[in-house]
């Protein structure tokens, strides 16, 4: 289905979550969010405790997308892994080195007259070069910006899956050429492929065991439950409709007996986001909705949006505190326009930066000024002192 690559109905899903992580920052950093409390406490909580709960969306859409991309058929459809891998990680850091020089730089602004623990001290060479190569989280280095764990992890899960797809297909062209048998890649029972195989045990160690350690959640182990899912999901709508009854069903079963092992509500949400991209991508009408122009507009600069906003947070939650501290009217105002401040930075960042053809020159500079932007910011901070 080449119109899943730019389906309203995703964009607009896209576009909900990533509303909704911008407002559980909101709500998550103070100390306009504590004033604002004091008149809509129930919002407020919810937000704090169940809106971040919109990264299991991105996460099982990832999946999805990264099935349609990778292996649409469920096998892979590419010849090298590493330039795939390669153009993803660069996708990524453009635009991220980009959001980060601007948290550092709004950051070390307020740092003199905002004191809250979640505004970083400037960076030193070791944690920029960590966030430069996607491993802050890995290597235990404090996080330049909020949001950027997932960053890395969507870059770890785009490599593994990168990774066992190739395994996979390098495997039965192995075992095809030992035996002598058809071109044509073998399939399992139902119609399944070796590397589907593998995508479902990786469901299956993932929602059973390595999602209810959070010991593993800097790996993308942790998370592929959900991505995979999505991948599963993608499977399903392509399948006729005895296989796609099979994949859902498959699906349903990892879920269910995940969450009888564990309750989780983060796994309870990407089983039914998965399980109900299969029922609706699949109707005739979903390819023909447009959804609403800004929301789709929003999900597809979702990811400009996710790297710009902490900073724009930060700023409006310094100014608005520094004037008018206890007031409950400019608390709520200002969370309203940061939420808009931060969709105007997004809009920015994905006009100027996202959008334009990615490239290693490109990257790497972008990767030079985060590292340069970080130690210029750290020695005029040390002067100042």
């Amino acid at each position: 289905m080449s119109h899943v690559s730019r389906s309203a109905l995703i964009d607009c899903t896209k576009g909900l979550a990533c509303a909704a992580i911008v407002w559980h920052h909101l709500a998550f950093y103070g100390p306009m969010s504590d004033v604002a409390r004091q008149v809509i406490p129930g919002v407020i909580d919810w937000l704090y405790e169940y809106a971040r709960m919109a990264v299991q969306v991105f996460l099982v859409l990832g999946g999805y997308l990264a099935a349609s991309s990778l292996a649409p058929q469920g096998s892979a459809r590419f010849a090298d892994p590493a330039q795939r891998i390669a153009r993803r990680f660069v996708r990524l850091v453009v635009p991220y080195a980009a959001a980060l020089v601007l948290a550092i730089v709004v950051q070390a602004a307020v740092q003199p007259w905002f004191d809250q623990p979640y505004v970083s001290d400037p960076p030193g060479l070791v944690q920029l070069l960590a966030h430069a190569l996607l491993l802050q989280g890995v290597l235990g280095e404090e996080s330049l910006s909020a949001g950027v764990w997932y960053v890395a992890i969507d870059f770890q899960l785009f490599a593994l899956m990168t990774l066992v797809l190739a395994c996979a297909s390098r495997a039965t062209a192995i075992l095809r050429a030992r035996g002598g048998g058809p071109a044509q890649e073998p399939r399992g029972p139902w119609g399944v492929s070796f590397a589907q195989a593998l995508v479902v045990a990786g469901v299956a160690a993932s929602l059973l065991y390595f999602n209810r350690d959070a010991d593993w959640d800097t790996w993308a182990v942790y998370f592929f439950g959900a991505y995979g899912l999505g991948m599963m999901a993608w499977w399903a709508v392509q399948a006729p409709r005895a296989a796609a009854w099979g994949w859902a069903l498959l699906m349903a079963a990892l879920v269910l007996t995940a969450l009888v092992l564990d309750w989780r509500p983060r796994i309870a949400l990407a089983g039914t986001t998965s399980l109900a991209l299969v029922a609706v991508m699949r109707l005739p009408a979903t390819a023909r909705w447009q959804g609403w122009s800004p929301l789709s507009r929003l999900g597809q600069m979702s990811y400009s949006v996710f790297l710009a906003h902490f900073a724009v947070c930060v700023l409006v939650n310094a100014v608005e505190s520094h004037f008018w501290p206890q007031s409950v009217t400019a608390a709520l105002a200002g969370m309203v326009i940061a939420f808009g401040l931060s969709l105007y930075a997004g809009h920015v960042l994905y006009e100027h930066v996202e959008r334009h053809v990615p490239s290693w020159n490109l990257a790497l500079r972008w990767q030079a000024g985060l590292v340069g932007a970080g130690l210029l910011t750290t020695t005029l901070m040390a002067a100042l002192d």
